[in-house]
């Protein structure tokens, strides 16, 4: 019984250096920091809450393939065309929000572009008062402004690459 409740309780992370945690940390308040100034100079509700995941992978676990801008931007604008279709074509009906997470996660897994926040994107178009088609511009401008951050930011000491580079076949 006690290597079973081991096997939920066991930390798969490699240890990190406290210097590297503490970059990444700064990373993500300069990060939503800046997401937050762009929302109150542009009007746009750029604070969603998905975005706080994916800072949590873009300063976090740069390396991770789920953290790449190709994952980032793919997964996001799948998941919104999505979730503003089905907001769109069916409002208020809840049991349409499952099937929309459903279509996304199905579609990021297809075509290699999974960001597992922006799953939560067609909770977001169907959940929330804002109207739907606001997404795009809302959902760009955000992506556009933390990759952007990321890149700069992993550049200075301690560096980690970022973007990762394509594996030459």
């Amino acid at each position: 019984m006690r290597r079973h409740i081991r096997t939920y309780t066991a930390r798969h992370e490699p240890s990190g250096q406290v210097l590297s945690n503490l970059k990444s940390g700064a990373g993500a308040v300069l990060g939503i920091g800046a997401v937050g100034g762009l929302s109150v100079a542009t009007g746009l509700p750029l604070l969603l809450a998905p975005l706080g995941a994916t800072v949590v992978l873009l300063f976090g676990q740069p390396a991770s393939p789920l953290a790449q801008p190709a994952n980032i931007f793919g997964g996001y604008l799948l998941a919104t065309v999505v979730g503003v279709a089905a907001a769109v074509l069916f409002p208020g009906l809840w049991w349409v929000a499952a099937i929309a997470v459903g279509l996304a996660i199905a579609g990021m897994l297809m075509l290699r572009i999974t960001h597992p926040p922006a799953g939560a994107v067609p909770l977001v178009a169907l959940a929330s008062p804002l109207e739907a088609t606001t997404l795009f511009p809302t959902i760009l401008i955000a992506c556009v402004s933390l990759v952007g951050l990321a890149v700069v930011h992993h550049r200075l000491p301690p560096r980690a690459q970022y973007p990762r580079q394509v594996p030459q076949d």
